[in-house]
């Protein structure tokens, strides 16, 4: 039987070491191609940018960067082809040992396999009425189950039925393998490189396209082994088990599920996920819809960032297109570093070109400031969750900064990020602070208080907090000598209030929103919205705490019982047209430099030198 044009005689003598050794080649030019572009982006750029300035400088830094993505774009479809090729061999070496069992058992009861698929069984057994030899026959194999042949059309002879089931067998295999042949093919005539020196953005739509085409044939090869719903340190334990082969491969064609991995090593992350980003931005390059061009400006803010290189180093610890946006970002390895501070942003932030330059600079100066104290350290900024957006244009319809819904989904993941961290530092101790400024801190709050609270984590520190969903900061789980809190005098967000008393507040987060817009952008409208809610609370008789809030206890409220730090009381809202900046200023040295030494100083553990302020009462 011939199966979309092959034979069980071509199966069975199908070489697939020598698909194997084709993958190899394909591997080595891979390989090779990545070697290359890390020694333009690690050793060329970094010593020119540091040593020459002028046009001529830039000229040669551009054209270098040029040459790098050309060498990136090779390394990734080099890595498809291998992986294609490697996965090919491993669905035709199981066809093979299905249809060698076959040929195996047919050999054991003398029965001959034709060139044809068929199967001839001899005369045996006898006719109970005539004592004559039961006459042989072909059985011809049916690549689909069938229901058994009536009665009076299946021959009496014991061999005809095992004949037939081994030439079913056969062709069921054959069918297999030529759907397997015609699938890979298709992937293979995908992965052809365009004409031409210069790596365009169409190029890596098109790369985008056929890494998903990749990830879809090869995913029993490869993705189904990826321990996705292990713990962080299981997940380590697994990558450190494969082989150097193994990783190249999964780096290559899976490098947005291994760069997105808590417990995989920062280094490997970062380099799958620069990977991935080219892919995204190809990806997202040519739609024309509002939420692809935003996101696109942030991946573009993002890569040139990291392609600029520089001090201190940045690793780019996940990244993702998924909801408003994924994007983790450390300043300093955090595997080497003995302090570690993970920020998590709050109301309005996604992956936007603000986010890629506002929030990334509130890490870097995180670190620089924490670097004065010990420079084993490494500052990350964290938006692995959706947080809640409020703006002019959606405030009738987009509540979600009133609820905890949104902190709970990023609670959970911010703490399996925090696993991975700790799972992966290579100190025998290392000191872990988790950060939460606006909406984040009770993403952070909410963290801490699940079972086991956040892992690996000694201090907490909350900045322009509405809450933590805790009553005490004993709920935190490090203990309220380790809960730090920054609360602005002029922060509206951190006086909001309590639920059960602002009945205004969805026309004071309507009218706040407006008011915020005008002063500070979507950012502006998403504070400006809780401010509102806050006048709204103002001009409203009744409370019942003093020290309540929206989410809970007033972090800063000495009911609450954290240790208040010290910050500059920032501009009034609308009196002073300070717009948010008292919401706004915590990590700015230049800003609020009081603010930025004392967490960099908690960062570190330098706890004696942290400025203390007197907590609020009443």
């Amino acid at each position: 039987m011939r199966v979309g044009g092959l034979t069980w005689a071509q199966l069975r003598d199908v070489r697939c070491a020598e698909l194997e050794s084709a993958a190899d080649g394909w591997g080595k030019a891979s390989n090779r191609a990545d070697a290359a572009r890390d020694r333009i982006d690690k050793q060329l750029l970094a010593g020119l940018t540091a040593a020459q300035e002028g046009e001529a400088a830039r000229a040669a830094v551009g054209r270098l960067r040029e040459l790098g993505r050309n060498f990136q774009y090779i390394y990734t479809e080099c890595g498809l082809v291998r992986t294609t090729l490697n996965s090919l061999a491993q669905d035709l070496r199981g066809a093979q040992r299905q249809l060698r069992d076959a040929l195996e058992e047919a050999a054991g009861l003398r029965l001959t396999v034709r060139a044809d698929g068929s199967v001839s069984y001899p005369d045996a057994g006898e006719d109970p009425f005539t004592k004559e030899k039961l006459r042989g026959g072909t059985a011809s194999g049916h690549a689909y189950l069938r229901s058994d042949a009536p009665p009076g059309l299946t021959s009496p002879n014991p061999l005809a039925a095992k004949a037939q089931a081994i030439a079913d067998r056969i062709a069921r295999v054959l069918n297999e393998a030529a759907e397997v042949d015609a699938r890979y093919t298709r992937t293979l005539r995908r992965l052809i490189a365009q004409d031409g020196l210069t790596v365009t953005d169409a190029m890596w739509a098109d790369t985008s396209a056929d890494a998903t085409a990749v990830r879809a044939v090869t995913a029993d090869y490869l993705k189904a082994a990826i321990p996705q719903d292990a713990t962080a340190a299981e997940r380590l334990a697994w990558w450190q088990g494969l082989t150097a082969e193994q990783r190249e491969e999964y780096l290559a064609v899976h490098p947005d599920l291994i760069g997105n991995l808590d417990g995989i090593p920062a280094a490997v992350r970062d380099a799958a996920n620069r990977d991935n980003l080219a892919l995204l931005i190809g990806k997202l390059a040519g739609a024309e819809d509002d939420r692809s061009r935003t996101m696109l400006a942030g991946l573009r803010s993002i890569d040139g960032q990291l392609r600029a290189g520089g001090h201190p180093p940045m690793f780019l610890l996940g990244i993702g297109d998924e909801g408003n946006g994924r994007a983790i970002v450390a300043y300093g390895n955090p595997d080497t570093a003995r302090n570690v501070s993970a920020y998590v942003p709050g109301l309005g932030t996604g992956l936007d070109e603000g986010f890629a330059q506002d929030d990334l600079r509130r890490a870097r100066d995180t670190l620089l400031g924490a670097m004065e104290y010990d420079k084993s350290t490494a500052s990350i900024v964290w938006l692995g969750y959706d947080a809640p957006q409020l703006s002019v244009d959606d405030a009738t319809g987009n509540t979600d900064v009133m609820f905890t819904e949104r902190a709970e989904e990023g609670a959970s993941a911010y703490g399996d990020f925090m696993a991975g961290i700790a799972a992966t530092n290579e100190n025998d101790d290392p000191h872990m602070t988790a950060v939460g400024h606006s909406y984040g801190s009770l993403t952070v709050g909410q963290a801490a208080q699940r079972e086991g609270g956040i892992p690996g984590v000694d201090d907490i520190v909350l900045v322009g907090s509405p809450g933590t969903g805790a009553d005490s900061a004993d709920d935190l789980g490090v203990g309220r000598a380790h809960v730090y809190v920054g609360a602005a005098e002029n922060d509206p967000v951190t006086r909001t209030p309590a639920k059960g008393e602002a009945q205004g507040m969805g026309m004071g987060a309507l009218g706040g929103a407006s008011v915020g817009a005008a002063l500070g952008g979507p950012v502006g409208a998403a504070v400006g919205g809780v401010g509102g809610a806050t006048m709204a609370y103002f001009a409203q008789d009744a409370q019942t705490e003093e020290s309540e809030v929206w989410f809970g206890t007033d972090p800063a409220h000495e009911d609450f019982g954290a240790r208040r730090f010290r910050v500059d009381d920032g501009p009034r809202p609308i009196r002073d047209m300070g717009g948010v900046d008292a919401h706004s200023n915590y990590f700015d040295p230049g800003k609020d430099v009081t603010s930025a030494d004392n967490i960099a100083r908690i960062v570190v553990g330098d706890y004696g030198d942290v400025q203390m302020d007197r907590r609020r009462r009443g």
